[in-house]
């Protein structure tokens, strides 16, 4: 067993620093809109219909289904939720 210690989940998991950075800002924007969606106190099908996309697509992410959703279509559902996203660029710690 190995004593490495990582900064998130991700980097510990994924293979590459790119697809580590990948997946922190496609769970950062799930958790987003799940809170959101939470928030409102929409129904699935409610947030399907504001979103844009289909029941089953919410309830993927509910259940955070992260490997199928890329960063285009949840900016995109967070945009149709009225939500605007912001990018921060720093340095790698």
């Amino acid at each position: 067993m190995s004593d490495e210690t990582f900064v998130s989940v991700w980097d510990a998991v994924e293979d590459t620093p790119e697809a580590a950075e990948n997946m922190k800002l496609r769970s950062a924007l799930m958790m987003a809109l799940d809170q959101h969606i939470r928030a409102q106190r929409w129904t699935q099908v409610e947030a399907a219909s504001r979103l844009g996309v289909t029941q089953p697509r919410i309830s993927d992410l509910l259940r955070g289904k992260i490997n199928l959703f890329g960063l285009d279509a949840l900016v995109n559902m967070l945009a149709s939720a009225g939500l605007h996203v912001e990018v921060r660029i720093s340095e790698a710690a």
